[in-house]
C-alpha cells in the first residue's frame, strides 16, 4: 500500500520522456525528409537544364506519337514515335564524358579608355587521365558574349584563345564567368559548367590634361583665401580699429601710434583647398548620350588635374557621393555613372546637396547638359556654398565654346572636350 503513490509518478515521467522522444523521431523525420525533398529537387532542376527548347518539343512530339500509335494502333505514329525517341538517346549521348577542364582567364589591362581595345587570353587545360571531347567555351561580355570552339584535348595538353573586347561606350563590364558548353549537333540538349570568377573590366572615360602648374586658382599652404574675414588668420588684409574682444596679439602699435588710435589687423579667412564636383545625371538635362558623355568626360580631366594638385576632391551625383581619393578610384567610379530616374532632380537639387554636403567648399564645379534653361542655371547658382569659388560646365556637343556670368559663377559652354582647357584659361585669366 506504502508504495501505490510513487507508481503513478513514475509513470508520468515515463509517458513524457516517450513522448518527447516521439517528437524530437518525428522532427528529425521532418527533416531528413526536407533534406531529401531539396536534393530531389535540385537533381531535378539538373536534369531539366540541359533540355532546351527545341528537345521540349520533340520530347512532347515523341510523347504524342507513343499515346497516339498505341491509343488507336496505327503502326506508322508507332514508328514514329521510335525514330524521335531514337534521336533524342543519341542526342543524349552527346553529353557523357567529362568536360573538367583547368580554366584560366587573364586581362592584360583591366582598365582602358573608350575606344581601346582591351586585350585578354584564355587558357584551357586537360589535368586529367582521359581525353576530353571537343566543347565549346562561352566568354560573357558584358551583355554580350563570346563563342570559343575547343577541339579535342589529350591528357595533359592545353589550348589558348585570344580575345580582344572593343570599347566604345564608357562601362564596368564583366568578363566571365566562363562557361563550358558541351552539347549535341542538333541543339536538342546542352551541359553547362560555369568556371571561374568574373573579372571587372573598367572603360574610363576620355580626359583631357591642362597645361601649366595648377589650374590657376589661388592656393596656399593653408587653403584658399575667402571673401569672409577675420580677427586672426595668416592671410593679410587691412588695419581697424579695436573693438572689444581683440586680440591684444594682432594689435598694429606704429599705426597705433601715428594715429592714436588703438589699431588690429584684420584677416581674409582661408579655407582647406576643398574641391568639390557635381555631375547632373538628369537625362532630360542632355540632347544625347554623347553629351552626357562629354559631361562626365570633363568632370574626370578636372578632378584629375585638381588631385594632382593635392586638393581634397568631392565628387557627387544625383545617387550620392562617387569614391575620388585617388586617380584611379575616381575614373573606376566614372566609369559606372548612369543616368538616375527624374524623380531625383536636376542641376539645381544636385547643387542644394553639394552645398548640404559640403557647406565650407573653396571650389566649386558642376557640369550639366544643354538643356538646362538659364533660370534652373540661376537656381542652381544661387544653391551653391556661400564664400566659394563656382564653375559651372556646360556640355552642349557640336556648339562652339562660350563663357558668360551668372551671379557669382562663371558659366562655359564647351562643345567638344579639347574646349576645357581654352576655356578655362580664360575664365581664370
Amino acid at each position: 500500500m506504502t508504495t501505490a503513490p510513487h507508481a503513478a509518478p513514475d509513470e508520468a515521467a515515463a509517458s513524457a520522456a516517450t513522448a518527447h522522444a516521439d517528437a524530437a523521431a518525428q522532427a528529425s523525420w521532418r527533416e531528413v525528409a526536407a533534406y531529401l525533398w531539396g536534393r530531389g529537387l535540385a537533381g531535378v532542376r539538373r536534369v531539366v537544364g540541359v533540355v532546351r527548347p527545341t528537345g521540349w518539343v520533340l520530347i512532347g512530339t515523341a510523347a504524342v506519337l507513343w499515346i497516339v500509335g498505341l491509343r488507336f494502333g496505327w503502326r506508322e505514329v508507332t514508328v514514329a514515335a521510335v525514330v524521335v525517341t531514337a534521336v533524342l538517346i543519341l542526342c543524349l549521348l552527346f553529353l557523357i564524358g567529362r568536360t573538367t577542364y583547368d580554366v584560366s582567364l587573364d586581362l592584360t589591362r583591366t582598365r582602358v579608355v573608350v575606344g581601346e581595345r582591351a586585350v585578354g587570353a584564355l587558357t584551357l587545360a586537360n589535368s586529367g587521365q582521359r581525353a576530353i571531347l571537343p566543347s565549346r567555351v562561352v566568354l560573357p561580355v558584358g551583355p554580350g558574349r563570346g563563342v570559343f570552339g575547343i577541339r579535342h584535348l589529350t591528357p595533359g595538353e592545353a589550348v589558348e584563345e585570344l580575345f580582344a573586347i572593343p570599347t566604345t561606350r564608357r562601362a564596368v563590364l564583366p568578363v566571365g564567368p566562363v562557361s563550358i558548353v558541351r552539347g549535341d549537333p542538333l541543339g536538342l540538349f546542352e551541359r553547362v559548367d560555369s568556371r571561374d570568377e568574373p573579372v571587372d573590366l573598367y572603360v574610363h572615360p576620355r580626359t583631357v590634361r591642362f597645361d601649366g602648374q595648377s589650374l590657376g586658382f589661388v592656393r596656399d599652404l593653408e587653403g584658399m583665401t575667402s571673401r569672409e574675414l577675420t580677427r586672426d588668420d595668416i592671410a593679410f588684409h587691412a588695419l581697424s580699429e579695436y573693438q572689444p574682444g581683440d586680440d591684444l596679439r594682432h594689435v598694429h602699435w606704429r599705426s597705433t601710434a601715428r594715429t592714436g588710435t588703438l589699431m588690429v589687423r584684420t584677416y581674409e579667412q582661408t579655407r582647406r583647398s576643398h574641391f568639390v564636383m557635381g555631375l547632373s545625371s538628369h537625362p532630360a538635362e542632355y540632347a544625347d548620350p554623347d553629351e552626357f558623355e562629354l559631361a562626365v568626360s570633363a568632370i574626370g580631366s578636372l578632378g584629375l588635374r585638381a588631385l594632382r594638385d593635392s586638393y581634397r576632391v568631392d565628387v557627387r551625383t544625383q545617387s550620392g557621393r562617387l569614391r575620388s581619393d585617388t586617380q584611379k578610384h575616381l575614373l573606376d567610379a566614372l566609369a559606372g555613372v548612369e543616368h538616375t530616374r527624374p524623380r531625383e532632380g536636376g542641376a539645381a537639387a544636385l547643387a542644394g546637396a553639394v552645398a548640404a554636403a559640403a557647406p565650407a567648399a573653396s571650389i566649386v564645379v558642376l557640369a550639366c547638359g544643354s538643356r538646362v534653361t538659364a533660370a534652373e542655371l540661376q537656381a542652381a547658382v544661387s544653391r551653391m556654398p556661400l564664400g566659394s569659388r563656382a564653375l559651372v560646365v556646360v556640355a552642349a556637343r557640336g556648339e562652339e565654346p562660350g563663357r558668360r556670368r551668372i551671379g557669382e559663377a562663371d558659366v562655359i559652354t564647351i562643345g567638344a572636350l579639347e574646349h576645357l582647357a581654352p576655356s578655362l584659361r580664360r575664365v581664370l585669366g
